[in-house]
């Protein structure tokens, strides 16, 4: 069992940047692909970006390819969302999941955060 918990939320304006946060707890938290979403209301949750156990492998939606990257430290049990040149349609509250599977599917990750808002102002 993993428990996550997302920080780092805000508002910024178009253009800015934003640096967001997922502590887990336990001591299992390298055995987990994890993986960042989104969600705005009226709207289903949607994959933003994944990383691999060991770092190496990441996986982005295309419409934040070259502007977010995520990256984790697993001495520090943390994964992290870097938002660069963020846009009004990237506002949504934010969340950090964890699953076994490589997947990019809600319903494949086991295990989520509360999510944190971010609001990018136009």
């Amino acid at each position: 069992q993993v428990q996550l918990v997302e920080s780092g939320g805000g508002l910024v304006q178009a253009g800015g940047s934003l640096r967001l946060s997922c502590a887990a707890s336990g001591r299992t938290f390298s055995s987990y692909r994890m993986g960042w979403f989104r969600q705005t209301p009226g709207k289903e949750r949607e994959f933003v970006a994944a990383i691999s156990r060991n770092g190496q492998s990441t996986y982005y939606t295309d419409s934040v390819k070259g502007r977010f990257t995520i990256s984790r430290d697993n001495a520090k049990n943390t994964v992290y969302l870097q938002m660069n040149s963020l846009k009004p349609e990237d506002t949504a509250v934010y969340y950090c999941a964890a699953t076994y599977n490589r997947a990019t599917m809600p319903r494949d990750y086991n295990h989520w955060g509360q999510g944190t808002q971010v609001t990018v102002s136009s």
